[in-house]
């Protein structure tokens, strides 16, 4: 079963008070990937940075309105989940391949804003990403351990600085697995961002936003937990130097040191597919 986890950006420049569709990240879309039909893809949540207060909305024909939509206050200056959240209730919003979300922001008129949704495929045909559950970290989980980056976010408003996972500290053990806990930034700004072969190569990711570390750090765990689906990412530091971490921020753009939590997993308790 392919699983993939994938977080997808945009922006908007200048948008003031009228609501502006955001321009996607380069090489993302806000289209949902094609899936069989009879498995499912889940909104599990969104957020955005805004410098100016202002409005984040998801809208399409095949979710509840397509006037309205998801729509949600944006406080300025915080990069907040807007909706679910992995340690509150979460209520999973069905997705539907090939459908074109309409992602909207408004803000200031003398800046430039981002959004972000994440996004849960079940099964997603070419894509093989490797994610376990909460149990399988609690019986086979060995040695917590941190990775820390340092990645220079670009000004366009597109994912940019993308470092390798080992390119501050090369620590990790050979050929072993570690499961993604979650992690923190000590600098706000939309999405942190990382990819590699073990996440199907799609980007997964989170908030971007260093004032709510006791969420992000373990936001894969708690997205595990409350959506009942394998959601916790696993790599193997075989391919460390093809893993990345890049952040996609505002046109302040800015140096942000990242560090992921990782949980070093006992041999041979994680299969090449996941669960």
């Amino acid at each position: 079963m392919g699983r993939g986890i994938e977080v997808v950006a945009g922006f908007a420049t200048n948008p003031g008070a009228t609501l502006t569709t955001l321009t996607p990240s380069t090489n993302t879309s806000f289209t949902i990937r094609g899936t069989d039909t009879s498995k499912n893809a889940w909104l599990l949540s969104g957020w955005a940075f805004n410098a100016t207060a202002g409005e984040f909305k998801i809208q399409s024909p095949r979710l509840h309105d397509n006037v309205q939509g998801i729509r949600n206050r944006v406080t300025a200056a915080s990069t907040l989940p807007l909706f679910n959240s992995p340690f509150n209730p979460m209520a999973r919003q069905r997705l539907f391949a090939q459908d074109n979300l309409t992602v909207q922001i408004s803000g200031g008129g003398a800046e430039l804003d981002c959004g972000s949704i994440l996004v849960y495929y079940e099964d997603l045909a070419g894509i093989a990403g490797r994610f376990i559950d909460y149990a399988t970290i609690i019986k086979s989980g060995i040695n917590l351990v941190t990775a820390e980056v340092t990645v220079t976010g670009v000004a366009t408003g597109n994912f940019g600085g993308a470092v390798a996972i080992n390119s501050t500290f090369d620590t990790l053990k050979a050929n072993t697995d570690y499961a993604i806990l979650g992690g923190m930034t000590d600098t706000r700004g939309n999405a942190v961002g990382i990819t590699g072969v073990d996440l199907g190569n799609l980007r997964l990711g989170f908030p971007a936003e260093p004032s709510i570390r006791d969420v992000t750090n373990n936001w894969f765990v708690g997205l595990s937990q409350n959506i009942g689906l394998p959601a916790i990412p696993v790599i193997n530091s075989t391919n460390k130097s093809a893993i990345t971490i890049d952040v996609e921020t505002n046109g302040a753009g800015g140096t942000f040191i990242i560090n992921l939590t990782l949980l070093e997993m006992a041999q041979g308790s994680v299969s090449a597919t996941g669960l």
